[in-house]
C-alpha cells in the first residue's frame, strides 16, 4: 500500500479547496472559511446538544442541494453566523453559485462556537469578517492555534471557565493509494484533551490551585460534579474533506465517521452544553470512490490529529494557559486516570 506521512505542521489543503483565516484584533475572535468554488459534494452530522448552524438541513441526503461552494466556521456563538453573508456576498462578486432563475445562489453552510467569555462579547464575527476571510484564502500551509474560529477558543470548561485552558484551530491530512482526506477542526470544548497514544492529558479543566490537570470523566466519577453548566457555552466545529467521488449520502456518512476521531481525544464529548458539528466535503479529484469504512478510518485518524495541533499550537490568553505553556511551567500535566 502506497502511504504518505500523515501531515500535521500546518497542512495543505486538497486541491480545488482554499482555507482562509480572519483574526480580530480588538478582541480574540474570528472566522475561517473553506472556499470550494468549484464546488463539492457535501454532508454534515451534528453530535452536540447545543449547536449554532446555518444550511445544514440543506445538506441533508433527501434534499435537492447536493454541492456547496464554501464551509464557514466562526466564534461569536449565534451573531457570528452573520459572517457567511460576508462570505455569499464575495462568491457572488464572482459568479459562483448555484443557478436559480436570474441569479447564482452561493451555497454556504456554516457552524459558530461560543467564545464571548473572552475580551468584550459584543465584538463578533460579521459580514465583513466573512468576507475578509475568503480574501485570505489560499491552498497553501494552514496557519493553526489561536486564528480564524480558533482565536477565542477554551477547552476544560466542565468545572468553569475560570479553570479552563486556552484552545484553537488545527489541521491534518493523510494520503493513501492515491486519495487524501484532510481536517480541519476548531476546538472550543466543555472537555479535556487527551493524547490517545499515551492517555495523557494536554489541556483541560485545572484544579482550584491551578497547578494540576484534574480529569473531569474522572473527578465526575469520583463524585466531585460541576456546580453548574452554561446552555451552549462551548463547541468543537469542523470540515473533513477528501479528493474521493462520493454522492452526498456517502458525504453525510464520512462526516458521521470523523466524529470518531473527536470522541478519541475528547473527553467528555457530544455533551448537552457543546455544538459539535462536522461537515465533510468530496472534491471527486482523485477519480477514485474507495470503501467508505477505509475512508472514514482516515477521516477519524486525520481529525484527531487536528484536534492535537489546534491544542499544541494555541497561544495562551490571561488566565487561560496553553498546553505548551501549560507543558513549559512545569506544572503537573496528567491526573489520574
Amino acid at each position: 500500500m502506497s502511504q504518505r506521512t500523515l501531515s500535521s505542521a500546518g497542512a495543505p489543503g486538497l486541491a480545488g479547496l482554499k482555507v482562509g483565516h480572519h483574526t480580530d484584533g480588538r478582541r480574540p475572535t474570528g472566522c475561517t472559511v473553506v472556499l470550494c468554488e468549484e464546488g463539492a459534494i457535501a454532508g454534515v452530522d451534528v453530535r452536540g446538544a447545543a449547536p449554532g448552524t446555518r444550511e445544514t438541513d440543506l445538506l441533508r441526503p433527501d434534499n435537492l442541494v447536493e454541492r456547496v461552494h464554501a464551509v464557514l466556521l466562526a466564534g461569536g456563538s449565534a451573531f457570528g453566523l452573520d459572517a457567511a453573508g460576508g462570505v455569499m456576498r464575495w462568491l457572488e462578486e464572482r459568479g459562483i453559485g448555484l443557478p436559480v432563475g436570474p441569479v447564482r445562489v452561493p451555497i454556504v453552510p456554516a457552524a459558530v462556537l461560543f467564545d464571548l467569555w473572552v475580551g468584550d462579547g459584543h465584538i463578533r464575527p460579521d459580514a465583513a469578517a466573512g468576507y475578509a476571510a475568503c480574501e485570505a484564502a489560499d491552498a497553501g500551509a494552514i496557519a493553526q492555534g489561536s486564528v480564524g474560529a480558533g482565536s477565542g477558543a477554551l477547552v476544560g470548561k466542565l468545572f468553569g471557565i475560570a479553570h479552563a485552558m486556552k484552545g484553537g484551530i488545527g489541521s491534518a491530512s493523510l494520503t493513501v493509494d492515491g486519495v487524501t482526506v484532510a481536517a480541519l477542526v476548531a476546538v472550543n470544548a466543555v472537555g479535556d484533551i487527551i493524547d490517545p497514544a499515551t492517555g495523557r492529558l494536554l489541556a483541560g479543566a485545572r484544579s482550584a490551585d491551578g497547578r494540576s490537570l484534574i480529569g473531569s470523566t474522572d473527578a465526575m466519577v469520583r463524585g466531585q460534579g460541576p456546580s453548574q453548566l452554561v446552555a451552549g457555552g462551548a463547541t468543537t466545529i469542523g470540515v473533513v474533506a477528501t479528493d474521493a467521488v462520493l454522492t452526498k449520502a456517502q458525504a453525510h456518512k464520512l462526516a458521521t465517521l470523523s466524529h470518531d476521531g473527536l470522541a478519541r481525544c475528547i473527553d467528555p464529548v457530544h455533551t448537552m452544553t457543546d455544538g459539535d458539528t462536522m461537515f465533510a466535503l468530496a472534491t471527486g479529484r482523485s477519480g477514485r470512490t474507495p470503501h467508505l469504512t477505509w475512508l472514514g478510518a482516515l477521516a477519524a485518524r486525520v481529525t484527531t490529529a487536528a484536534v492535537l495541533n489546534a491544542i499544541t499550537q494555541a497561544q495562551g490568553l490571561p488566565g487561560w494557559p496553553s498546553a505548551s505553556e501549560w507543558s513549559a511551567s512545569g506544572d503537573a500535566t496528567e491526573a489520574a486516570r
